[in-house]
């Protein structure tokens, strides 16, 4: 299910702009996954990159060697769509079930 929510997240932020796997790495640890090891990400964006989902572009690097960028594809902005939908039923579920609990 976190391997869900984190490639889910991935497409989100690429929606927003075209990041690196660093910076994805940055970005995923400021909204509460700082406890994913860094190689986690690389086989993730292969992973959507294979599927469609997201493409790569090697950009020369002022800082040393060319850095992949990532952006979403039509595709993929397709099931970002879908992953968010999905989000916020499973998130009204287990709110409802954790009122019930306290109750």
């Amino acid at each position: 299910m976190l391997k869900g929510i984190l490639s889910g997240s991935i497409l989100v932020l690429l929606s927003k702009e075209s990041l690196y796997g660093y910076t994805l790495g940055v970005e995923l640890s400021k909204i509460g996954f700082a406890d994913i090891p860094k190689g986690t990400i690389y086989p993730l964006l292969l992973n959507l990159e294979k599927k469609g989902l997201i493409q790569g572009k090697s950009v020369p690097s002022p800082e040393g060697p060319k850095r992949k960028y990532y952006t979403l594809t039509e595709l993929g902005n397709k099931e970002r769509e879908s992953f968010i939908r999905e989000w916020y039923v499973l998130k009204n579920g287990i709110s409802h079930l954790l009122e019930e609990e306290a109750e």
